[in-house]
């Protein structure tokens, strides 16, 4: 008997095992298939609650020029968002859509400061935000893991 409840014991931390495996990849085939979405395993395109962006309607908002600043995205970031003008400006191209649009909105809201992005933010839809993270989350990444980085 002693055998019979190890095999029990056994066979119930493969299937646990197995059934973690599997869980793990749907999640990054989720990921993979929602560009800039941190992890795919909401089921929701956000997790700042925002509505499913869409990466065209997007790139039309990242090339309009604002009316607060009469700057576009592009003219400040870069077409992709790899080329910022200046050091201090991020590069936003592959960069999570989740993180940038809790960005757009901490600055629309005033939580987050900067002389150019809250005016920008500002009077940007739920929507916007939305469609501007997935365009710029699905571009190419010129992001770089910084772990290991010495001075």
């Amino acid at each position: 008997m002693p055998n019979a409840k190890h095999a029990q014991r056994l066979a119930i931390v493969l299937f646990a095992a197995l059934a973690l495996v599997a869980c793990s990849k749907e999640n990054t085939e989720a990921s993979a298939e929602n560009p800039g979405h941190a992890s795919g395993e909401h089921g929701s395109s956000s997790s700042a609650g925002l509505p499913k962006g869409h990466i065209a309607k997007g790139e039309e908002l990242a090339k309009a020029k604002g009316q607060a600043t009469g700057q576009s995205c592009i003219d400040c970031h870069g077409a992709d968002g790899n080329a910022p003008i200046d050091d201090t400006y991020p590069k936003l191209g592959g960069q999570y859509g989740d993180y940038l649009a809790h960005a757009l909105q901490a600055y629309r809201s005033g939580d987050r400061q900067h002389a150019l992005m809250s005016p920008q933010a500002a009077n940007l839809s739920d929507q916007d935000i939305s469609d501007l993270a997935a365009y710029f989350g699905s571009r190419p990444s010129q992001l770089r893991d910084l772990h290991n980085v010495h001075r």
